[in-house]
């Protein structure tokens, strides 16, 4: 049998795949010659508060730095100093643009250049840069998604800096970049971008945190900082099979592939040896993240091949949000350097492990008291009083997490993350809340009444909520099958996809523990009216909410079936697919919230919900159209390839009076490409469908059940087929080829 030309180049790009080797990359050495460790050059490509206050007169950095605390806009009278000092330390640095970088609805980052060059009043070239280029900038905003806030003849939009978010310069092969974090808004000051809604997130949570906190008698208080450290799963391919897959280029996962006999049932590659050419790539990676000032920490391989991970150190979130836009944009890069490309979709292999996002998310006390600034409230004090504050912002986690489950299902709702939720490797569509068995067992034991009788401080002992800062972190054991759990010090959100953006998934977050704390305080000062104590309304509080919330904490196995006909009898929403889930954007109950809050205007939530339904319409046609464009021009076109090689050896025999051998394969390969052009048509059959449908939601509804159905039972004959067909006519690189061989 000769070659098929599909099937040559996939075996050429083994063969160049095979004989590839790791890029060499010589870490930065100073002037003598010396390796230079990542202390001397981290940061070197920010403009943060350490050179602000090199670069700036004494007062400018006085006024900027209260800018950067308050969150507010920079002051215009001091713009331009400002200004000034940053186009002079990029320009020392080689820099000849600048841009306002941004956050758009598409889970990506934006940006313009524009150079620093321009024309004085006699005709000659100059470098400028002015206060008022660094606060503002307006670029054409009518395409990018605004979920009908705006009409596409309506194209103005501002970015305006985020001053808390320092100032970078990104580094090309032929050219450097100013790059100045900035929220997107409409000419009418509506949030077109995700940045917006965190930083107002952030306001709102830190505003009723810290009246919480003054309740509680804290002084000394300036803020409440949230805090977010991500976990970054991806999957590294060499770029030469990249190339001959339709499928990974046009959506990003595969669309048909048959399972190898190895795929992660050894559990070999887990925390495994991280192969040369790997971590030749991440020790670039992370080159590149430190200069920017990213303060990447972990690196390894993760459970499935191919599959690993990187995670940073905690920041605030809205600086842990730009990092992780730059990690993932740093991540694609370096990969192309080293003939890689990272694939970010929630689940581009079928039959492994996918990738996800976990948000490690806690809350930061901020305190002109030294001995208190930097507190992490959910990390368990040293007294029993600081545990009793500890349990209240245990409860208001809880209380908002109860209330609005469904909301916060809906702010992790993609069509990559639906394949990968639930699967066993991720969590389900059932938002419930991990908190480990010690912290269970005082909380069932505070329900109970234990210690009623002796009054808050002795309960306190008398639970052993005093020694939790020795046990904690013993005793609260991680449950990976969990989406939302207690992890010692932090909640992590484990069901975030590895794709999205962190910013909205916070800062639906911020706003339902917003709501949380609310009702904390609402039962505070009710019952500080007829308790003895501040101590025992506090303890009645924590009790009453332990009751109230008992629905949303679960702490066995969420993949198993009990857990869901479980989950059904307490109430709590199981969204399978994301058009249901997105559903719980628009519900009164969460526009209230968000309106209330001021995270967003009715009309942003509105657009959000429209522009998520959209991109999940948008994305599935895509997929279809590229299965259909595969099926069509690569596997039947190899399939009667094979089946006519058979066919004409079983003629051949037959002709020589001879046995045919290759007279069952050949009827079992008619049988499968008949089975696959039957389910090809009824795909065509459902698109019409899609087509005919009324609205963006009734398309989503249509493509979730019946179009994804029928596309799997298309994946099923293809993969079937890959199984049969000779391996020297299938023309696209298998699983075995890709996850094995880079």
């Amino acid at each position: 049998m000769g070659m098929g030309i599909g099937a040559k180049a996939r075996f050429d790009a083994i063969r160049d795949v095979t004989t590839r080797t790791p890029r060499k990359f010589d870490p930065p050495r100073d002037e003598h010659g010396k390796r230079m460790r990542v202390s001397d050059f981290f940061g070197m490509n920010t403009f943060d508060l350490h050179k602000m206050k090199e670069k700036l007169p004494k007062d400018v950095y006085g006024k900027l730095v209260s800018t950067i605390e308050a969150g507010k806009k920079l002051d215009k009278e001091i713009a331009n100093s400002v200004a000034h000092a940053i186009k002079d330390w990029a320009m020392a640095r080689g820099v000849t643009h600048f841009c306002h970088w941004f956050q758009p609805q598409t889970g990506a980052t934006a940006e313009k250049h524009d150079a620093f060059i321009s024309i004085d009043d006699n005709g000659r070239a100059i470098e400028k840069f002015s206060g008022a280029q660094l606060i503002q900038s307006e670029p054409d905003a009518s395409s990018f998604p605004s979920g009908g806030m705006r009409t596409t003849f309506e194209a103005r939009g501002y970015t305006a800096w985020d001053p808390s978010s320092p100032v970078f310069i990104v580094e090309s092969s032929n050219g450097k970049t100013l790059c100045i974090p900035s929220v997107f808004i409409s000419y009418h000051g509506d949030a077109l971008d995700e940045k917006s809604g965190l930083l107002r997130s952030m306001a709102a949570l830190s505003k009723t945190a810290c009246e919480l906190l003054t309740l509680l008698g804290e002084k000394d208080l300036k803020d409440v900082v949230t805090t977010l450290g991500v976990e970054q799963e991806y999957f590294l391919i060499d770029r030469a099979f990249h190339a001959l897959r339709p499928d990974l280029v046009m959506t990003g996962r595969s669309l048909i592939g048959g399972q190898p006999p190895k795929g992660q049932q050894l559990e070999d590659h887990y925390f495994g040896s991280i192969p040369s050419r790997v971590l030749a790539f991440m020790t670039e990676v992370e080159y590149e993240l430190y200069k920017l000032g990213v303060p990447v920490k972990t690196r390894h391989n993760e459970v499935a091949p191919g599959q690993f991970e990187t995670a940073p150190i905690f920041e605030e979130a809205n600086i842990s949000t730009d990092h992780n836009q730059l990690t993932m944009e740093v991540l694609r890069k370096v990969g192309t350097r080293h003939n890689y490309v990272v694939l970010m979709h929630e689940k581009p292999f079928a039959g492994i492990n996918g990738s996800g996002k976990h948000n490690n998310w806690s809350l930061m006390m901020v305190s002109d008291d030294p001995e208190k600034d930097g507190a992490n409230l959910l990390d368990p004090g040293k007294t029993p009083r600081q545990n009793l504050r500890f349990l209240l912002f245990l409860m208001g986690v809880l209380k908002g997490v109860h209330r609005h489950a469904g909301l916060l299902r809906a702010s992790i709702a993609s069509a990559g993350n639906d394949h990968r939720l639930g699967a066993n490797e991720a969590p389900p569509a059932i938002i419930s809340v991990f908190l480990g068995d010690l912290l269970n067992r005082i909380l069932d034991e505070i329900e109970k009444g234990a210690g009623v009788n002796h009054g808050a401080e002795a309960a306190v002992l008398e639970l052993g909520v005093s020694r939790l800062p020795e046990v904690m972190r013993d005793n609260t054991d991680r449950n990976r099958t969990s989406p939302f759990a207690f992890t010692g010090n932090k909640f992590e959100f484990r069901a975030v996809g590895s794709s999205a953006s962190t910013a909205f998934p916070t800062t639906i977050l911020n706003a339902v523990v917003t709501d949380g704390l609310t009702q904390v305080i609402e039962a505070l000062k009710s019952k500080g009216k007829i308790a003895k104590s501040p101590e025992d309304a506090i303890l009645e509080v924590i009790r009453e909410a332990i009751h109230e919330t008992r629905a949303i904490r679960f702490e066995g196995n969420n993949y198993s079936e009990e857990w869901v006909r479980e989950a059904e009898r307490r109430g709590l929403p199981n969204l399978r697919k994301t058009p249901e889930a997105l559903a719980e954007l628009v519900k009164k109950e969460s526009i209230s919230l968000l309106t209330r809050t001021g995270v967003f205007t009715e009309a942003e939530v509105l657009s959000r919900f429209h522009v998520r339904t959209e991109r999940y319409v948008k994305n599935l046609l895509i997929e279809v159209d590229t299965l259909r464009s595969i099926v069509d021009t690569l596997i039947l076109p190899a399939c009667f390839a094979y089946h006519g090689t058979l066919a004409g050896a079983v003629a051949a025999a037959k002709a020589a009076g001879v046995a045919a051998p290759q007279l069952d394969p050949l009827n079992a390969l008619s049988r499968l490409i008949g089975a696959l052009q039957t389910k090809r048509g009824l795909l065509d059959s459902l698109m019409s469908r899609v087509e005919a449908a009324g609205s963006e939601e009734e398309k989503a509804r249509v493509l979730s059940r019946e179009v994804a159905a029928a596309m799997e039972q298309i994946r099923a004959h293809c993969d079937e087929l890959e199984a049969v067909v000779a391996d020297d006519y299938w023309p696209m690189p298998k699983y075995r080829e890709m996850l094995f061989l880079a």
